[in-house]
């Protein structure tokens, strides 16, 4: 074996012993947790040792301290209990934004009681007086909160997630490049860097050309004149979409199909569909496609042939000329 190989297996060793490791539980919680439990209990034997602390000082230190801790113990036991089931076979990722959301929210906890400690005001009077508060500045930045819930009621229910392509009300179409609490962040196909509030993206019709997977059915439509049997037709379109599908970004796999959709005075309406592997394949897929359809109906006298007509008014003055089909 050589030494690159040795490497390399030495790293996918690695990589998979930080794999098992991380659905693990770090100790340091349950650390913290029994340390601020032992000072709660025996914080008048501790006061013995240092008699110039206050012992009241000291009982909201430790209990503080228990609020804390215990916080951060249901956070990280949270954390690992979702990773552990997301990282299950055929299981979907659970957005880290949950995670946050339940962090962020214990913690909040432990901090209002904390202050309502050190204040020396009963818990429930604190959290109805916050209740207030964050009421009157709910409504000040009402829209900042807009964006905020739609931000966690994305990232719970998940739509689409980190290079995904999306599309949105068949306006805006990109990559989705990060999805944050207040905005999400796409690159579109030109390159260009757009940031759209989730609240205004919950609002919209998405598309997510990702999900399921990330190949995808696309079609074209042409239509040809009444003189081309559509058996013909229909012969000439499977030969271009063949030779479209050489095309790298085509799915091999899938065999593209051509049907007649529409029958009317100006023609027959044929339309072929076919499959792209990723949509940042699509434009260039079409592209084939169309040039593939050109060239085979042009290689086979299939397309509308037509000739100049100009209309005259008065004596020999042309006011336009137009072009009109001539059947063979």
């Amino acid at each position: 074996m050589t030494t690159q190989s040795k490497k390399k297996r030495i790293t996918k060793t690695d990589a998979e012993a930080r794999k098992k490791k991380g659905l693990g539980l770090s100790p340091w919680p349950f650390i913290w947790c029994a340390a601020a439990v032992l000072l709660y209990v025996f914080h008048p034997q501790i006061h013995a040792l240092f008699p110039g602390m206050e012992l009241s000082n000291l009982e909201d230190v430790a209990a503080i301290a228990i609020f804390y801790s215990f916080g951060w113990l249901l956070a990280r036991t949270f954390r690992a209990f979702v990773t552990r089931k997301s990282r299950a076979k055929g299981r979907r990722r659970v957005p880290r934004l949950l995670t946050e959301l339940v962090s962020v929210t214990l913690f909040t906890i432990a901090t209002i009681l904390a202050i309502g400690l050190l204040i020396g005001r009963s818990s429930g009077g604190l959290l109805a007086s916050s209740g207030l508060i964050i009421a009157i500045l709910g409504f000040a930045i009402r829209n900042v909160l807009a964006d905020v819930l739609s931000g966690i009621a994305l990232g719970l229910e998940a739509p689409f997630r980190i290079g995904d392509w999306v599309e949105f009300d068949s306006v805006t179409t990109g990559r989705v490049t990060e999805i944050g609490w207040r905005t999400t962040r796409i690159l579109t196909a030109d390159d260009t860097y757009m940031i759209l509030p989730n609240s205004q993206i919950s609002r919209q019709m998405l598309t997510n050309y990702s999900a399921p997977r990330k190949h995808y059915q696309a079609s074209v439509q042409i239509t040809l004149r009444h003189t081309v049997p559509a058996s013909k037709a229909k012969v000439l379109l499977e030969e271009a979409a063949e030779l479209a599908q050489q095309n790298p970004g085509m799915v091999e796999t899938q065999k593209s199909i051509v049907r007649a959709s529409s029958y009317s005075v100006e023609g027959i309406t044929y339309t072929i569909k076919y499959w792209v592997s990723n949509y940042a394949f699509d434009l260039e897929c079409r592209d084939a496609m169309l040039a593939a359809i050109d060239s085979t109906l042009r290689e086979h006298g299939a397309l509308p042939r037509t000739e100049p007509v100009r209309l005259m008014l008065g004596e020999d003055k042309i006011v336009r000329s137009v072009s009109k089909e001539v059947n063979p």
